[in-house]
């Protein structure tokens, strides 16, 4: 590495150190925004020097949770893992983990780095991955993202410019990830065969459900998150591809967990997992495949991903006093109507406290909550509060889904909010916490103050 690249990581190990220890944030940019100012090739000298090979991780949901997971598995054998755990997936989030483990990267070190879907061309450009992970598209922030078509066309180009030695990594249940492998490409594939997993339909806020070759209409013959499920269009034949890498019984458990049984060309492994949810169930796979696309046995990185906790926000249970608070990140319908989907798996009651924040990160439009499918799970609601700076809105579609007003609690201080809901709580109960992204972190940081949680940087 040139003297050049060693200061400017430096440098930025210092200032991200500065600003964490003044508080003002930033810890998880700054640094990255010093290395690349000081060294605008800072991301290519250190990247370089993995020597194990880089895999990318990028969807609309899950690539926190499965860069997390698929972390886990690359750690197999003791070998050193540069990832960007803390959940930073923008060009500045990668180049600040690059500098941090700056003094850590090695011959035998790998690299897993999750990464935003705009971002994922010029970071892919930059650090040349041996693998690259794409698990889904949802509608998610059109304000910044745009249609789903606009990203998938970005990242189709990326594509077509990557080395013939990259290794794609793909999602077959998605038709939108599937139609952007190129014909006679080398990948590896993963999904989902489980008919008892399937939902009773479509939900009406599926996003891509016409063929991308032909624009006809997309057939399920199953559906397992949003539009993603066993497609095929009848008009011009494309059909989902057979996955390597596919579950065979999901085994879900409500909020407990799974437990899915999954094949692989190396025969079948049994995870489990604390994370609840089919659409977690699809993660682990996901990371398995990747984990084997990196050369990885797949029964040590089954066994790896077994011991991964949840990511921070992600699924993540924590205890407060005499009672538990479990965080569901739930940043688009088709996140949240997964959430929906766990929860009426168990038979209890439960005490929701759902969090509405629009800022950049969440996205400015909040339409999104009026596609989501709560009305089955009101019933099943002993008391709803709605927090965070469009609380209100909540609070209107709740009500409009004919959730009784009684039950319905407004505090747009998520601190306050979190007193609030925790004290009705019963002794021993659950809260079940709903935040889209920036009100999550809002409710994490009181949680950690308390000394309920841990600081990501611990917490990665």
């Amino acid at each position: 590495m040139s003297i050049r690249a060693r200061t400017a990581a430096a440098v930025a190990r210092a200032t991200g150190r500065a600003s964490r220890a003044l508080g003002r944030g930033g810890g998880t940019a700054v640094p990255g925004h010093v290395l690349l100012r000081l060294d605008p090739n800072g991301i290519e000298h250190l990247s370089t020097r993995i020597g194990g090979g880089s895999i990318l991780v990028s969807a609309t949901n899950g690539k926190t949770t499965t860069t997390r997971l698929l972390a886990g598995a690359l750690r197999t054998g003791g070998a050193p893992v540069v990832t960007n755990a803390a959940g930073a997936n923008l060009l500045s989030g990668v180049a600040t983990t690059l500098a941090e483990s700056a003094g850590n990267l090695g011959g035998a070190t790998r690299g897993v780095f999750e990464v935003d879907e705009a971002a994922l061309p010029e970071v892919a450009a930059r650090i040349h991955p041996r693998a690259i992970l794409l698990m889904n598209l949802f509608r998610d922030q059109l304000d910044r993202h745009g249609e789903l078509e606009a990203i998938a066309a970005r990242w189709q180009d990326m594509i077509g410019t990557l080395p013939a030695t990259t290794r794609l990594v793909l999602c077959a249940d998605d038709p939108l990830v599937a139609s952007l492998a190129p014909a006679g490409a080398d990948v590896t594939w993963f999904g989902i065969d489980d008919p008892e997993a399937a939902a009773p339909a479509l939900p009406h806020a599926s996003d891509s459900t016409r063929c991308r070759t032909c624009g006809e209409p997309l057939a399920y013959a199953a559906v397992w998150v949003g539009h993603i499920g066993a497609w095929s269009c009848p008009a011009c034949g494309l059909q989902r591809p057979r996955p390597a890498v596919r579950v065979l019984r999901a085994g879900l458990r409500g909020t407990a967990g799974s437990r899915p049984i999954i094949e692989t060309p190396a025969g079948r492994v049994t995870l489990e997992l604390a994370l609840p949810g089919l659409h977690n169930v699809l993660n682990a796979a996901g990371a398995l495949a990747g984990a084997i696309a990196m050369g990885i046995p797949g029964e040590a990185a089954a066994e790896a991903i077994c011991r991964v906790p949840a990511a921070f926000g992600r699924a993540e249970r924590v205890a407060v006093g005499d009672r538990d608070v479990v965080l569901m990140l739930a940043k688009n319908p088709a996140g949240a109507n997964e959430n929906v989907r766990t929860l009426l798996l168990d038979t209890d009651e439960h005490d929701l406290l759902v969090a509405l924040n629009d800022r950049i990160a969440d996205g400015r439009d909040v339409s999104w909550i009026w596609d989501v499918d709560w009305e089955p799970l009101l019933p099943r609601v002993r008391r709803l509060t709605a927090t965070g700076e469009r609380a209100h809105d909540l609070a209107l579609r709740f009500r409009y889904a004919g959730m009784p007003l009684e039950r319905i609690h407004v505090q747009e201080d998520p601190g306050r909010a979190l007193d609030a809901a925790l004290a009705a709580v019963a002794p021993g109960g659950t809260l079940q916490v709903l935040p889209t992204y920036t009100v999550m972190h809002q409710i994490r940081a009181d949680l950690v103050a308390r000394g309920a949680a841990s600081d990501f940087w611990e917490a990665g």
